[in-house]
């Protein structure tokens, strides 16, 4: 039995920049010829893309880390290092990418080809051509590559429809989906057959064309759980218009007008707006006996339930998927609500945008931090001072005294006497120790 899978986390990792290079001229009859290392190259972006050919999440079932590959790192006689390429991840249309730490929405994925860069690469470390000047015009300086992005990342798939199936199970909704249109799904005489969505595209004989999906019959209770809907209340949201499936022959006991209500104050309990959408009726297995009856006594019910004018009672189409009577008539009045039926909102954050993550520093996080552990080390951490030491290339003498400048230039000396330091106390940041020196 193939599987529908809709949500999931992956992690993924930018390539990292190249490192610059520490080299020195060798020409022949050029003594000092001066600095020639080349800096590195940049890591790769790790970018999705849309990919109408695919129906569900399921490459990610089991590849859930998608590391982006490095920059080259710079080379002598001046020689930058290679870019590495993008990373490019295909996700079905309709995918919804959020940041799993945050929640924050980074972008809705609709339409085929769309490309969403998610994480950057690190530029490449410069090399000591750049660090040359008048009082040191040979410098052993150069930088490590910046470290890529990483970060964990929610996919959830809702699947494009313009119009829904809803209804308890075995109301026909899968019956009705194999006769408008030409998808096959599974039909059989017993509750839950329908255990993914099912796509169908529909040709109207006025011309017009749409998708309808057939969803997981609701139960009451769905909304908080039970049985498959919870599992698949999401792909209503994208749908435009729906279609309430009753079996109005009323065999399996219940009363049609029930079943109308309780999956209406499902649909109202996972969301209220899903009640915004243009609805219509159908009144499935209109061929069994007492199905003409119950059909009379359900517009009552329905006329005396209803608070508004008798003009904004819902639209309702007699048919029977078996004989396909009412077939035309209703696929035709649904494309015609189609043509006036708007788009929906399905959510209210804002996209940082269409292509793009927005990436930068903000300003409300401090440079640094300062903790100590129970053996007295003092730890520094901080997303600007971590990004310094990595970029830090700690062969070379003159770089570690570039650090050591960057760092005071930071105000950590000053914080860490004033929080108590001493000279001799050991200091560490990430897996690196050294002593603080007054």
């Amino acid at each position: 039995m193939s599987m529908f899978f809709d949500q999931t986390t992956i992690d993924v990792k930018a390539g990292n920049g190249g490192n610059g290079a520490v080299a020195f001229r060798r020409e022949k009859y050029v003594p000092n010829g001066g600095p020639a290392g080349g800096d590195g190259g940049r890591g790769g972006d790790v970018v999705f893309v849309v990919d109408e050919g695919l129906r569900t999440l399921m490459d990610f079932r089991y590849n859930r880390r998608f590391k982006a590959k490095s920059g080259e790192n710079g080379m002598n006689k001046s020689m930058h290092g290679r870019g590495a390429q993008n990373l490019y991840v295909k996700v079905p249309q309709g995918t919804i990418v959020r940041d799993e730490d945050t929640g924050a929405l980074l972008g809705d994925l609709v339409e085929n080809g769309q490309t969403l860069t998610i994480a950057k690469g690190g530029r490449g470390g410069r090399g000591n051509i750049h660090f040359a000047t008048a009082k040191n015009s040979a410098p052993e300086i150069s930088e490590n590559g910046e470290p890529g992005d990483e970060r964990k990342i929610n996919l959830e798939l809702r699947v494009l429809a313009d119009v829904g199936l809803v209804g308890f199970p075995s109301v026909g909704k899968s019956t009705l989906l194999s006769v408008v249109s030409s998808a096959k799904p599974k039909i059989a005489a017993y509750h839950f057959t329908t255990l993914a969505p099912n796509l169908g595209m529909v040709s109207a004989s006025n011309g017009a064309n749409f998708v309808i999906a057939d969803l997981p019959g609701l139960i009451e209770g769905a909304s908080q759980g039970v049985g498959l809907g919870i599992q698949f209340l999401r792909h209503i949201e994208r749908t435009r218009v729906l279609l309430h499936v009753i079996d109005m022959s009323g065999m399996e006991g219940r009363d049609p007008y029930e079943d109308y209500q309780a999956i209406n104050q499902e649909l109202a309990s996972y969301d209220l707006q899903l009640l915004e959408r243009p609805q219509i009726i159908v009144a499935n297995k209109m061929d069994m006996p007492d199905a003409q009856e119950n059909l009379e006594e359900f517009k009552q019910k329905l006329a005396q339930e209803q608070t508004e004018e008798a003009s904004d009672l819902p639209l309702i189409f007699p048919i029977s998927g078996i004989t396909k009577q009412g077939i035309d008539t209703l696929v035709n009045a649904t494309a015609d609500l189609l043509e006036d039926a708007p788009m929906f909102p399905i959510y209210e954050e804002e996209t940082t945008g269409e292509d793009t993550v927005q990436y930068g520093y903000t300003s409300e996080n401090p440079d640094f931090e300062i903790q100590r552990d129970p053996d007295a080390t003092w730890v520094l951490t901080g997303d600007k001072l971590e990004k310094q030491f990595e970029m830090t290339n700690f062969d070379h003498e003159e770089s570690i005294r570039r650090f050591t400048r960057q760092l005071r230039k930071m105000g950590v000396d000053e914080t860490l006497r004033k929080q108590g330091a001493k000279d001799g106390d050991l200091v560490r940041i990430k897996d690196f120790v050294f002593e603080f020196v007054e």
